[in-house]
């Protein structure tokens, strides 16, 4: 906690707690979300793309 309160400029502790409320679970589920949306636009880029270039080769 400390490394987190210095890196983000805070004094106390207890400051960076106020910032701090997410559990590691709400965490790995915000990033599996994140990384099911960038997913799902890398693969209709690529549809996109291969569309573009007359289908599949």
């Amino acid at each position: 906690m400390h490394a987190i309160a210095t890196f983000a400029g805070h004094r106390h502790t207890d400051s960076t707690m106020r910032y701090i409320h997410l559990s590691g679970q709400d965490l790995a589920e915000k990033f599996a979300r994140g990384m099911e949306h960038i997913h799902a636009q890398r693969i209709a880029l690529l549809r996109a793309g291969a569309e573009g270039t007359g289908g599949r080769r």
